[in-house]
């Protein structure tokens, strides 16, 4: 049974803005750059992808800026899941979902983005008590006409798409009444930040319609 809170919780930051920036941060001394131009331009929530030996720590950097909620993504286990609850992660993102870090997640009480694909990982998803998911890899599950055939039936489940969406589809993506936001790393090209460009495109995927 779905926790009422504990939805509530993700939803709310899944409603921060349209998109959540999908972040691989290579270098630490990008980290705090690249969340203020994010959170300059409108996009509040940040998701850390526990991809890099630096990730934790760029965790605790981003933290600092104000207005700033940030998770931590590519979480794959208990382990992933209590380092990233220790950094000060607010939120927690998985591309997929295993008994053992479900029930990680629901004891830790943190909101939990939990990945699925199809129909049977939506149905195991909302049997362990989660409705706000991640549909992963969005576009290679069958892109938006896969995500509304799936969400007819399980209509109590709502998706942030992650995976493939680009500055070209995700207007798509949005406009299905189950989609809250997408999931996107197009505004944070790899290399040097330039802040600027972060910003602005930032801007303009905090403008998008939903």
């Amino acid at each position: 049974m779905t926790d009422t809170s504990l939805s509530a919780a993700v939803e709310k930051v899944m409603r921060l803005a349209p998109v959540i920036p999908v972040l691989v941060i290579e270098d630490i001394d990008h980290a705090l750059p690249i969340a203020e131009a994010l959170v300059a331009g409108g996009l509040p929530a940040l998701e850390v992808t526990l991809r890099t030996p630096c990730a934790i720590d760029a965790i605790k950097v981003m933290k600092q800026v104000p207005g700033a909620v940030v998770g931590a993504g590519t979480v794959l286990t208990p382990d992933d899941l209590a380092r990233a609850i220790d950094a000060g992660a607010e939120f927690i993102v998985s591309p997929g979902l295993t008994p053992t870090l479900g029930e990680a997640a629901l004891k830790s009480g943190i909101p939990f983005l939990p990945g699925t694909a199809n129909a049977s990982d939506v149905m195991l998803a909302l049997e362990m008590g989660f409705d706000r998911l991640k549909f992963f890899p969005a576009m290679a599950a069958g892109g938006p006409p896969a995500l509304k055939a799936i969400s007819a039936p399980l209509f109590n489940a709502r998706f942030c798409p992650t995976g493939g969406v680009t500055p070209q589809n995700a207007a798509e993506w949005l406009a299905l009444d189950a989609v809250l936001c997408v999931g996107g790393s197009w505004m944070v090209p790899k290399g040097k930040p330039d802040v600027a460009k972060i910003e602005a495109e930032a801007r303009i995927a905090a403008g998008l319609d939903r």
